[in-house]
């Protein structure tokens, strides 16, 4: 699954996006995909759940990948 996610504020947190893009059914769920050390940020792995996703990051995991924009790009 690609997605594109626009972003209409500074920063977003990583567990939050995963919850909205549908990538995980509950923040619960979201953090521990997290802490489970099962997404990248700009290809490194991230095990912050509160990771500050800005436009221009990329996130991913197994089958899925997000590319975060500024609302309006």
């Amino acid at each position: 699954m690609q997605k594109t996610f626009e972003l209409r504020g500074e920063y977003i947190a990583l567990c939050d996006l995963l919850k909205i893009c549908g990538v995980a059914d509950s923040g619960g769920a979201a953090k521990h995909l997290v802490a489970e050390g099962g997404i990248a940020v700009d290809g490194q792995q991230e095990l912050r759940k509160t990771c500050k996703i800005r436009p221009g990051s990329r996130v991913s995991g197994t089958g899925f990948a997000i590319d975060v924009v500024a609302a309006g790009d």
